[in-house]
């Protein structure tokens, strides 16, 4: 009852504070982007929030609990994205003055088939995301208060809609940046609490086994699924659509270096504790658990009182909360501004549609583990948007065609290893392609742009990119 009441606080304020904001958003650059008015500190926090989803808050936790320490080079490539963003694409994209990725191609290489192309990638990407971010609302509810998995998926989605699909994107600064203060309070705190608590703490002076901080896969660790989910990581963090469309809403591209670089001083402090809470369920929760699960297994084996759980079911909320708000904006743009260039209501409507497809594809896939899917979304990006956006800022030579031939050998990639994986044990150059499929995209772009004619003011175009000032007009 305790988990369920803090549940219902983190919901209450989070609906409150995203229906704060639907005066504010009645054009199109402020559904999307907040029309440029974000200031820094608010904008890191918020990407923070954000970022930190479900897989970061519940499964990473598991995955360390089921595989072993190899399981947190996860949240090193989740943290060390940011460091790309940072260097090579927060100020130029800024610069362009797109909204989103699918604007940026179109300003960039002039073509509206490749924009709607994109729209189709990002939306991809963006369902890939958010299904495991209802997955982990589903599963969480139905631990504490015994309700049905598909209720909590569909009672979810409708809170997280209801909160952002009048408010768009300064909503979603203001929900974002406020759960990430609660994951902090509600993850942390218990976490330390727990740790200094526990009877049986892992001993971290013995000899290490280095062979124990690598990726487990087919049962034995792994250098390839390590170094692969490294390459995934980092790179599809700089291709996820709905962290792009954050530094868009910076009022300039010195403000959005500067925002990458709080993410990752946020992202840091944070990722300590998936670590604590994945050791101490080593040594204290059963071989049976369910490895989306296990913090609150943890919480309630070390805390008969409840409190504990409560504060950690709430924090995992509102990491489900945080990301799929962003999560939504992105997938509503692409399935309606990115493909037809459309009004705010079209929108709204495009939020409320994405939001049920997701809905509707979390409810059977309750058996996927949570890190799975985020796995194949990051892997998705890494493979597609990353390409376009390095080359598209650093290399004048990009064509339209070597740019959607790249994509599509990525995409194609991607979702067949998938495909396979899901279906059959395969070896760890499938189940974890990002390795090659990311090279393989920057590949056939290159050489396919090579053969093919350059857009119009090219050289002129990728100059305006690099500015040495920030543009008032952009």
């Amino acid at each position: 009852m305790t988990a369920l009441i803090a549940i219902a606080a983190v919901l209450s304020a989070s609906l409150a504070i995203g229906l704060f904001a639907v005066r504010t958003s009645p054009t199109t650059p402020d559904f999307l982007i907040a029309s440029r008015r974000i200031l820094p500190t608010w904008n890191a926090t918020a990407i923070a929030g954000e970022y930190i989803s479900a897989a970061s808050a519940l499964g990473l936790a598991g995955l360390l609990w089921r595989n072993g320490v190899g399981a947190m080079w996860f949240g090193v490539g989740f943290t060390a994205g940011y460091v790309l963003i940072a260097q090579f694409t927060a100020g130029p994209m800024r610069r362009s003055g797109a909204y989103t990725v699918p604007d940026f191609a179109e300003f960039r290489l002039g073509s509206v088939r490749l924009r709607r192309f994109c729209g189709l990638v990002g939306a991809l990407i963006a369902l890939l995301y958010l299904i495991p971010q209802f997955k982990a609302a589903g599963v969480v509810l139905h631990a504490v208060s015994g309700l049905p998995y598909g209720v909590g998926v569909v009672a979810s989605g409708v809170i997280v809609a209801a909160s952002i699909v009048w408010g768009g994107i300064r909503s979603a600064t203001y929900v974002q940046a406020f759960h990430y203060l609660v994951k902090i309070a509600f993850i942390a705190l218990p976490g330390l609490f727990l740790w200094f608590s526990a009877g049986s703490r892992p001993d971290l002076d013995r000899p290490v086994d280095w062979g124990s901080v690598l990726l487990v896969a087919d049962g034995a660790p792994s250098l390839w699924a390590t170094v692969s989910v490294l390459a995934a990581t980092t790179l599809g963090a700089v291709g996820l659509p709905h962290v792009i469309m954050r530094f868009h809403a910076s009022p300039g591209a010195r403000s959005a270096r500067r925002v990458a670089v709080g993410v990752v001083l946020l992202l840091g402090l944070f990722y300590l504790f998936p670590a604590v809470y994945g050791l101490l369920a080593r040594v204290n929760v059963t071989d049976s658990a369910d490895a989306d699960l296990v913090v609150l297994e943890l919480a309630q084996a070390l805390d008969p009182s409840g409190v504990v759980l409560a504060l950690a079911a709430a924090g995992g909320f509102a990491a489900f909360l945080s990301t799929s708000s962003g999560l939504l904006v992105a997938l509503g743009s692409s399935l309606s501004h990115d493909l037809f260039n459309v009004s705010v209501r079209r929108l709204r409507l495009g939020v409320a549609a994405g939001c049920a497809l997701a809905v509707a594809l979390a409810v059977p896939t309750s058996s996927v583990d949570i890190n799975v899917l985020v796995g194949w979304a990051f892997s998705l990006a890494a493979a597609t948007f990353c390409p376009l956006l390095v080359l598209g800022i650093w290399w004048k030579g990009l064509t339209a065609a070597g740019a959607s031939s790249g994509m599509a050998a990525g995409a194609l990639s991607i979702l067949a290893s998938a495909a396979l994986a899901t279906a059959a044990s395969v070896p760890p150059w499938i189940a974890y392609p990002a390795l090659w499929a990311a090279p393989l995209s920057f590949a056939v772009m290159i050489a396919v742009s090579r053969r093919t004619a350059l857009p119009a003011r090219a050289e002129d175009t990728v100059l305006f990119l690099h500015l040495p000032k920030d543009s008032a007009t952009t």
